[in-house]
């Protein structure tokens, strides 16, 4: 294994997750390096236009290099690519954010997203992340997971608010009347005041991929309102998962 490379990277990640550049005694007390043994990789990085020096105060920041590789790859994933068009319908249909998310581990992470029209959304970002067991399109894709991998998958129920599943029988209780209707709902069981609407998007295999879902403020989901998104949302995503090779029985 290759520690210089490893090194690299790790700082790499260091700087995507900061909110602001980064100094050299920062990052080195962060990942347990020498401030000589950061600079040096710092200055190869640089050399590659993947790191740049913010003059003002000597710190150092990610270049877009960064995300021109992620986006030359997110441009393979055939899940992106044929969901691009009906993640726009959907959202021009609804007028809510829509958001293509895939599962890792006990996360979600929102791999595209289509901002709605109303003056008030719920905030997201691609690449970001969120618990899996409460949000919608979270909830979507576990329920296509083994009852005998949840506890694996998703090792701890945090409480983010008083609708938060905080037990693994309640959990498994929701997931399988998700798994039986085909969506899940999330009645602001991570953001209080933000509820979601999603389904599973599956591959030829019938393999469960990803999950297409809407999320707003809670006052905009009355059951009327609930009832006609959801129907938009699971035929968009039964849409994606045909184009996907994905043979519905019904």
């Amino acid at each position: 294994m290759d520690k210089t490379l490893i090194k690299g990277l790790t700082l790499l990640e260091a700087l995507a997750n900061s909110e602001e550049s980064r100094g050299v005694s920062s990052l080195a007390r962060e990942l347990d390096l020498s401030k000589s043994n950061v600079h040096r990789i710092l200055l190869t990085l640089q050399s590659k236009d993947y790191v740049r020096r913010v003059d003002i105060n000597s710190t150092y920041e990610l270049t877009p290099k960064i995300w021109e590789l992620g986006a030359k790859v997110r441009g393979r994933l055939s899940l992106t690519r044929v969901s691009a068009r009906h993640l726009t319908a959907l959202s021009g249909t609804t007028g809510e954010s829509v958001h293509l998310s895939i599962l890792d581990g006990g996360d979600v992470v929102y791999i595209d997203k289509i901002e709605g029209t109303h003056p008030i959304a719920a905030y997201t970002r691609v690449g970001g992340r969120a618990p899996a067991y409460c949000v919608a399109t979270g909830k979507a894709m576990l329920a296509h997971v083994p009852d005998e991998m949840l506890e694996s998958t998703v090792p701890q129920l945090a409480i983010f608010s008083r609708t938060t599943l905080s037990s693994y029988p309640a959990l498994r209780k929701e997931l399988a009347q998700i798994r039986a209707q085909g969506y899940a709902i999330n009645r602001g069981e991570w953001r209080e005041d933000v509820f979601g609407i999603a389904a599973p998007v599956m591959d030829v295999r019938g393999k469960v991929i990803g999950a297409v879902g809407i999320s707003g403020p809670a006052t905009r989901y009355k059951p009327k309102q609930i009832r006609t998104y959801t129907e938009e949302v699971v035929t968009t995503a039964r849409a994606i998962s045909r184009e996907l090779g994905h043979n519905f029985s019904d």
